[in-house]
């Protein structure tokens, strides 16, 4: 059997308690070593076998699934974050398939909620915003034309941006080109609860600026939005005590 398993943002005790079994129980555990923490493997039992998928191929892996199968192992392939964004798992499933291998899911915790986390923030404030756009710059994997970052900045929603730190200059001109004021609030999140946790606040404007004088070029989350200030929302009806609810009537 195979897992995919979502490591969460970074902490070792922010997986799930699910994914954490799921450790405890591998016989073979192939972790994608370029951005899950490491201290997570201490949840490996003493004779796991443990491979790093960051200097193997898809067809590696693969094969290490295969000859764990043969020997009625249980394998998880451990993804950083939640394995269902930009986790590169539909082409490994459709691999299981092929081979009439079984597998199952366990989600983890992506960035921007650790992000928001650290930063004490609500995406979806009222009268602010009520959605979260989680996008990425185009690199080595194009990104669809619709779906670019000037389309989305017209929205004026609460943005993550995954793997840009390197474009940010590129991103601030198209996040204005979109749509956002230059003075929209910004921050760069870099390593989201690890030890070496570094989050920035700043504006679109001043985000290249930023990293540079912090050094940092990869490993951090970018978001955009007025939600990052925390200030002129509305107040939630849910709790309003005017409000009816299924649970409480209004008065």
């Amino acid at each position: 059997m195979v897992y995919f398993v979502g490591a969460g943002c970074g902490a070792a005790d922010l997986i799930t308690v699910r994914g954490m079994r799921l450790l405890e129980q591998a016989d073979v555990i192939i972790y994608a070593g370029s951005l899950v923490n490491p201290e997570l493997l201490r949840y490996a039992k003493a004779e796991c076998e443990i491979h790093n998928s960051a200097s193997m191929t898809l067809e590696e892996v693969i094969e290490v699934i295969k000859a764990a199968e043969q020997k009625g192992r249980v394998t998880v392939r451990l993804h950083t974050g939640d394995p269902s964004i930009y986790g590169a798992v539909r082409e490994q499933m459709d691999r299981l398939d092929a081979e009439g291998i079984a597998y199952e899911s366990c989600p983890g915790v992506s960035a921007c909620f650790g992000a928001a986390a650290s930063l004490h923030l609500e995406y979806t404030l009222p009268g602010i915003s009520q959605s979260l756009i989680i996008t990425r710059m185009a690199g080595k994997t194009e990104v669809p034309p619709r779906e670019s970052i000037e389309s989305f900045a017209a929205h004026q929603a609460s943005m993550a941006i995954y793997l840009s730190a390197g474009m940010l200059e590129e991103l601030e001109k198209r996040l204005e080109a979109g749509g956002y004021p230059k003075e929209t609030p910004a921050a760069i999140a870099y390593k989201v609860t690890w030890r070496e946790e570094e989050v920035y606040l700043c504006t679109i404007e001043s985000l290249a600026a930023t990293a540079r004088k912090h050094g940092i070029t990869k490993t951090a989350l970018i978001l955009v939005g007025e939600a990052l200030a925390g200030r002129g929302y509305e107040r939630s009806k849910l709790y309003d005590p005017e409000f009816t609810t299924e649970f409480r009537p209004g008065r």
